[in-house]
């Protein structure tokens, strides 16, 4: 537990939070400003600041959960779909408030005020292509990279 962090605190019970759904390495909460009627908030019990930084054993843990929530929204709700939103920021950019890995699971209603996340555009074909190898490059050289196309592609 992170002393001056918000999840820390509601995880401990130390905060007062609308707890959903719980188990050994997970916490599912009520967003206390949603977006949208319904609107969850996953998190991993252990204080983790982000994805990046999450072992994968947090990591699948809370997509778990993410995912039973997916489910739960939308037959509770009726709601017509859901987005599942994980941000990550370096203080910077992005869309990241607070630093405890955390899965937002966001009811989609046919007359929310959400939108798109954003407007599609096509792309220079040789961008994305150059994008795509520059990811399998750096993928080759992560040491978390398990064999896969990152290894395979030239």
């Amino acid at each position: 537990m992170q002393a001056d962090c918000t999840f820390c605190q509601i995880v401990s019970g130390e905060l007062p939070a609308d707890l959903v759904d719980e188990d050994e390495r997970t916490v599912a909460f009520m967003d206390i400003n949603p977006a949208t009627l319904g609107h969850v908030l996953v998190v991993p019990r252990r204080h983790v600041a982000d994805v990046m930084s999450a072992g994968a054993d947090d990591w699948l843990a809370v997509a778990a959960t993410a995912r039973r929530m997916a489910r739960w929204v939308v037959a509770a709700f009726g709601a017509g779909g859901v987005d599942l939103v994980q941000a990550n920021s370096d203080g910077s950019v992005g869309n990241q408030t607070v630093f405890h890995l955390h899965v937002h699971v966001l009811p989609r209603y046919h007359d929310d005020q959400l939108g798109s996340w954003w407007s599609p555009q096509t792309a220079d074909p040789a961008e994305i292509t150059q994008a795509a190898r520059r990811l399998v490059d750096h993928g080759r050289r992560d040491p978390e990279t398990t064999l896969g196309l990152a290894s395979t592609t030239s």
